[in-house]
């Protein structure tokens, strides 16, 4: 082989090698991703264990709950106490005035029915004392001879003026519009001199006791011819 033929050879072999500096740049090109790589792979799984670590500790404390809540202390402990021991005193002065109130009562009631009868009591002795003269005069005017008319007139009229005493009075009938409240029709009659529903006759005399009706009057009522 000629020497210029060696030298062509040599020069192709220089081209189409790299230059040693590329070469030795290339490996530490290399490196350097490769750490970069393992420093992301790295910081995301330290990120993702650091995560784990807070959630568990997240769920710790939530599966952990808080006793200082559900303690009660020694003052709060004496004032509920107090309150208790309060509301049931006056529970207690409560029922007793109840108590007490419904024993007046009951003795209101009968002291009421006691003072009621009495008072009834009084009142018809007070009247029979007053009847006891026209009792007598009635037991005179049968012993006496003769007509007793006079005596029997007497006697009633002395009556009719005892019982006015006590409130008695007689309900005016004849020729008065027929009241239901006080009048009791027993029959109708036609009448031209009377309007419709007068009182044309009083069969039996009604009575009143203070202004209230005891008795109505018997009546027989006009209507239309």
């Amino acid at each position: 082989m000629s020497s210029e033929e060696q030298q062509r050879r040599e020069g192709e072999r220089l081209r189409e090698e790299p230059p040693k500096e590329k070469l030795r740049e290339q490996p530490q090109e290399e490196a350097g991703e490769v750490s970069k790589s393992a420093e992301t792979v790295g910081s995301d799984d330290s990120g993702v264990a650091s995560e784990a670590t807070d959630g568990g500790r997240a769920e710790q404390v939530t599966e952990e709950p808080s006793n200082e809540s559900l303690e009660i202390t020694p003052e709060e402990t004496s004032t509920l106490v107090e309150k208790l021991q309060r509301a049931r005193k006056e529970r207690d002065e409560y029922l007793e005035n109840m108590r007490r109130m419904k024993a007046e009562l009951r003795n209101s009631r009968a002291r009421l029915k006691r003072e009621h009868a009495r008072s009834v009591e009084l009142a018809s002795e007070r009247l029979v004392k007053e009847l006891l003269p026209i009792l007598d005069n009635l037991q005179r005017a049968l012993e006496a001879d003769g007509d007793i008319r006079e005596g029997v007139k007497a006697t009633r009229e002395q009556l009719v003026g005892i019982l006015t005493q006590e409130g008695l009075n007689s309900i005016s009938s004849d020729g008065q519009d027929f009241d239901p409240a006080v009048h009791e029709a027993l029959m109708s009659k036609p009448s031209d001199e009377h309007e419709e529903d007068t009182v044309i006759q009083t069969l039996e005399r009604g009575y009143v006791l203070n202004g209230k009706p005891i008795r109505p009057a018997k009546v027989v009522v006009s209507k239309r011819a």
